[in-house]
């Protein structure tokens, strides 16, 4: 049995959280909000992000950070915009021997770093592990079968957690490429927001699979310009999570890209929803690509939508009536 300490009560930290009591670990949930606290021990279940989904008395939930002392394992269950300034905060209590888990997939603004990066800067003696790949928390905190990837530069420390967290409904596979592992599961947001629009202006299923198929042609370019391999995206942290964000309700990018569609405005549609990684990751990866000269045409036409207020009208012709290509001139799985 292991000390696990998740930060963040949020549906995935959460879900996270009732999954690994019900592995038999030590489990503890620490929030920077004290409502949200507050309201998980008085109704026993998170009502807005898992309602019916019943949170054990089992698990201690508090907001002292420093129930990080002591812990085998610390989740970081928070959205990408504040990995950073959690970090330091719980740097203080983490000790070299602790395995750090990150399950935010996004870019930070300004430096571009991925979420392992901006841990390392702030938790130096951290041992950083990433975890990604199709993973709804409605879905986790109800057993539904799910399969994900954990990432690390040093394999160690990925194989520890694959051993701790993995149980018969919750399969979890180990991968080298912590570059590729991340890319994926920032960039698929981007994708899964241009998917909700197109289905909110009432395109159809061929227009979805023809975002998938190029915007996946995206992820590969710029990845690999970042130093990932190219087979990653192939796999559950590029082509599976893809998938799942592309197409569920239960993806907050794609409901929010629904009501873009629909003519809501990019900022009131982001506020309706609540976390879309993918609007703040849209305007990272599109820096990143002007930097690095790497041609990205769906993820800048998103950027144009939500941070120039170009009409999402105008979006289609831009995209069809590039130049014409020939389809192997892109690197592609």
């Amino acid at each position: 049995m292991a000390k696990i300490t998740v930060l963040g009560s949020g549906g995935f930290g959460l879900s996270l959280a009732i999954m690994c009591d019900k592995n038999g670990h030590e489990v503890t949930v620490w929030s920077n909000f004290s409502q949200e606290i507050e309201d998980i021990k008085k109704y026993g279940e998170h009502k807005t992000k898992l309602p019916n989904v019943k949170v054990s008395d089992s698990i201690k939930l508090t907001t002292n950070m420093d129930c990080i002392n002591g812990s085998d394992i610390v989740i970081f269950g928070i959205p990408s915009k504040f990995v950073r300034s959690v970090a330091k905060k719980a740097s203080k209590y983490i000790t070299n021997n602790m395995i750090i888990v990150n399950t935010a997939k996004g870019l930070e603004e300004g430096t571009h770093k991925r979420m392992s990066e901006v841990l390392q800067d702030e938790i130096p003696q951290g041992k950083i592990v990433i975890l990604s790949g199709p993973s709804h928390a409605e879905e986790v905190a109800r057993d539904i079968p799910t399969t994900v990837v954990v990432a690390s530069t040093v394999s160690r420390y990925a194989e520890i957690i694959q051993e701790e967290l993995s149980n018969p409904l919750f399969r979890i596979y180990v991968n080298n490429d912590i570059i590729g592992c991340e890319i994926g599961g920032s960039l698929k947001n981007i994708i899964a927001l241009c998917s909700g629009i197109s289905d909110g202006m009432g395109y159809g299923d061929n227009t979805k699979a023809a975002l998938m198929t190029r915007g996946i042609a995206e992820m590969v370019r710029l990845g690999v310009a970042l130093g990932a391999k190219t087979d990653t995206f192939s796999g559950l942290t590029g082509l599976g999570d893809l998938i799942v964000t592309c197409t569920s309700i239960h993806s907050r990018n794609y409901r929010a890209g629904v009501l873009i569609g629909q003519g809501i405005s990019p900022q009131e549609a982001v506020t309706m929803v609540g976390t879309v990684e993918g609007y703040e990751c849209c305007k990272v990866a599109w820096s990143l690509a002007k930097t690095l000269e790497v041609s990205m045409p769906i993820t800048e036409q998103l950027y144009k939508i939500l941070f120039e207020g170009e009409s999402v009208r105008s979006s289609l012709p831009n995209l069809m009536g590039r130049p014409k290509r020939c389809e192997k001139e892109d690197i592609v799985f």
